[in-house]
């Protein structure tokens, strides 16, 4: 199919433009780019475009998959088909299935999991629900982290070399370490490797049984408290490792304004870092907690006021380099306890851009171009990957977004089976129309 998408609004990160566009596509890549595109053969599909914004697929660093081994929570498919519809085009999951994936094998059958999903995709062009993206949208790139120890245990080392080889796209446990001499092995050996490597830093002890950040509001809300220290500390630590050794490190997770503040110093010392914080940790803080929705349960736990502006100012300032989604889908007989007994996580890959863009960029605290630049080419980057220019004879991996579109979070609209998110019964302002890949 031939596509003209007329009059649309162009963000382009790797371009430095945000500007209306005419933008020919056809057979997976992008023929022009320019103000206003005439010569067009007879059978190209015309759409009119003003109001919506083209930009590059979005890139989620880290989500949760249930599958193999928590189906009940969100298979492959429904996870590929929620970041679709959520204008995501490459998806990184981490190891904490069941089995980790913490050997080739199991690396080799999700990748192919994910080939017969196209497969039959492209047979049956699954109808989606209301309001979510049309069956032209493919499934994203999917992408996996391979295990550091082995069943994420934090004990025994993964056969590094292995599984460099089969194709992950670096390591991690994605859960914190409490042994730092193994912390250093791990850097030691991986250095060679060329594979990023990422780490969450929080001093468990210091965590202890806490479920909220420290402050005000965890006294007034009567919820353990987890001190700030506890991630600074732990963060402080890791510098230090990576200062000594010089192996590159991601540092997952950031959530409070010191973590920012030590994570500009070590990166204005030169140090080999980069850093992500999540969607929700930018959008909400303690006073959500205010409710007890265990979808708010999450860990690391939402800031104080003070942090969520540091962390705004440190993704605009490109001291956080990127904007993780770190989808953790629940069953709902999983989140209905007690708000300190429900296990941690919400779901995110469909609401993320709508969310970022109605609170961040119609506020104008953020601009089009940094909020898409923290979700697409920075994520990448941190990867080692590179997102195309949206320029002539480039490969046709875009979402295009309707912010103005609004709709329902429920049951019906959302292609991931589970329903963990503070924002289950609201109208949510804009949708991804359709996404190239």
């Amino acid at each position: 199919m031939t596509e003209l998408l007329q009059k649309v609004r162009v963000i382009d990160p790797v371009s430095e433009i945000d500007e209306l566009f005419d933008v020919l596509i056809a057979n997976g890549s992008i023929q022009a780019v320019a103000s206003h595109i005439a010569d067009i053969s007879p059978d190209t599909q015309i759409r009119d475009c003003q109001g919506l914004v083209l930009g590059p697929g979005l890139v989620d660093l880290y989500s949760h998959s249930g599958e193999p081994g928590f189906e009940e929570r969100e298979t492959l498919l429904s996870l590929l088909q929620s970041a679709a519809a959520g204008g995501f085009t490459r998806v990184n999951i981490l190891p904490d299935t069941s089995p980790a994936i913490d050997n080739p094998a199991l690396v080799a059958q999700l990748q192919q999991k994910r080939r017969e999903e196209m497969k039959e995709r492209e047979k049956i062009n699954l109808a989606p629900p209301a309001s979510s993206a049309p069956p032209t949208s493919p499934l994203p790139l999917l992408h996996l982290w391979g295990a550091i120890t082995l069943d994420v245990a934090g004990k025994q080392m993964t056969e590094f070399a292995d599984l460099a080889s089969s194709g992950v796209v670096g390591f991690t446990d994605g859960r914190p370490f409490e042994n730092l001499a193994l912390v250093r092995r791990v850097l030691e050996y991986l250095q060679p490797l060329g594979k990023l490597v990422a780490f969450w830093p929080s001093d468990r002890q210091l965590s202890a049984n806490g479920v909220m950040r420290e402050g005000p509001d965890a006294l007034r809300f009567g919820l353990p408290p987890i001190p700030a220290s506890a991630e600074t500390t732990a963060i402080a630590a890791m510098l230090e490792l990576v200062a000594a050794i010089g192996t590159p490190v991601h540092i997952m997770r950031v959530s409070t304004s010191r973590s920012v503040e030590l994570i500009a110093s070590a990166k204005a010392a030169g140090l080999p870092i980069t850093a992500s914080t999540t969607w929700m940790h930018l959008l909400l803080d303690t006073k959500a907690v205010k409710s007890y929705n265990t979808s708010l349960h999450l860990d690391p736990p939402l800031g104080n006021p003070s942090d969520v502006a540091a962390l705004r100012a440190g993704v605009r300032a490109g001291v956080i380099d990127a904007i993780a989604i770190d989808h953790t889908p629940y069953s709902y007989e999983e989140k209905v306890q007690a708000f300190a007994e429900a296990p941690p996580g919400a779901i995110g890959l469909e609401l993320a851009l709508p969310l970022l863009w109605q609170y961040l960029v119609e506020t104008e605290e953020f601009t089009a171009l940094e909020l898409w630049r923290a979700l697409s080419t920075n994520p990448a980057e941190c990867l080692g990957q590179k997102v195309s220019a949206i320029v002539p004879h480039q490969p046709a991996e875009l979402a295009l977004f309707d912010p103005q579109q609004t709709w329902k979070v429920e049951r019906k609209n959302l292609y991931t089976l589970s329903q963990n998110t503070p924002w289950l019964g609201q109208q949510v302002k804009g949708h991804v129309v359709q996404t190239w890949c």
